[in-house]
């Protein structure tokens, strides 16, 4: 339930605009919270990272990978503020003690790693976009953009990851696309160039990379992931009651990456079920669904 009081707003779609306003008004209400830019879009636009906590323990959150995804970035988002105002209000969020977790972990969450992306399937494309021409050629001249997943250059940002790559691309469009393009080789497109060069910045224990839908997590890679991967998603198995599967029978995805570089753990958490873009009354269920595993991950 939405409180009169609330910054971000769950019962609309979710678009760059609001999280820029979102992510100043809550670090206006809640100083404690700290943000960088990591880099920018295609298109200029900033990607955001917040920081939750101090501790030297440090996850990392994101989502909005995919253009027509974009219920993962309120989900993250809405998760920021019921923590700051936890955390401000010094009680706990779930049975959780969020003093202890801001003291002894890092959450780390870039919300919009495709805001291109995003704003395409929300908000359509007019003449004066610099991209109407190829866009419009990317997608067969329709104007619904409800199935893109890519940026704005048609490059899906999760297909361009150097784990396995070659072999995706082997079965993956050719050319610039809605879906599963990976490009021409691996990290080409300044997103997912800034995720990397954040990731080998840090020393994350764990990361979750938010998607929709079908409620799936996803954990392995090629039998790289450590022992205590499978421990670790059956936990979050039983708070989110998704499926945990091993494999998602494909390659070049962020979550692979990390396993391959880092012989850690990490998890592509698939949201909600139906057709992208999920509809926004989803998300109280969402919510419900990975507000624990938001908060228990870091101590896993």
């Amino acid at each position: 339930m939405i409180k009169k009081d609330d910054i971000v707003q769950t019962n609309e779609e979710y678009s760059y605009e609001d999280l820029v306003a979102d992510i100043e008004a809550l670090k206006s209400r809640y100083p404690f919270i700290q943000t960088d830019i990591i880099g920018s879009s295609v298109m200029g636009k900033s990607i955001y990272a917040i920081r939750l906590g101090i501790g030297q323990k440090e996850v990392f959150y994101s989502g909005d990978w995919h253009a027509n995804e974009y219920l993962t970035a309120p989900l993250l988002m809405k998760f920021v503020e019921d923590y700051a105002k936890a955390y401000t209000q010094k009680r706990t969020l779930r049975g959780y003690d969020i003093e202890y977790l801001y003291r002894n972990n890092s959450i780390w969450i870039v919300p919009m790693v495709n805001p291109d992306g995003v704003e395409l399937v929300i908000e359509g494309i007019t003449p004066s976009h610099p991209f109407y021409q190829s866009v419009l050629r990317i997608n067969s001249g329709s104007k619904d953009f409800r199935g893109w997943t890519a940026n704005i250059r048609g490059v899906d940002l999760n297909h361009q990851w150097p784990a396995d790559w070659e072999q995706e691309n082997d079965r993956s469009p050719q050319v610039p696309s809605p879906r599963k393009y990976g490009g021409t080789r691996p990290l080409t497109e300044p997103e997912t160039i800034a995720i990397y060069d954040f990731t080998k910045k840090h020393n994350f224990r764990m990361v979750l990379a938010f998607h929709s839908q079908c409620q799936v997590i996803y954990w392995g890679f090629k039998g790289m992931e450590p022992p205590e991967s499978e421990k670790i998603v059956n936990r979050m198995a039983i708070l989110t009651g998704y499926v945990p599967e091993k494999t998602a029978y494909s390659g070049a995805g962020y979550k692979d990456w990390f396993i391959q570089e880092f012989r850690k753990p990490g998890f592509t958490i698939e949201v909600g079920i139906g057709i992208n873009p999920l509809p926004v009354s989803q998300f109280p269920q969402i919510y419900r669904e990975n507000l624990t595993v938001l908060l228990e991950a870091p101590l896993l």
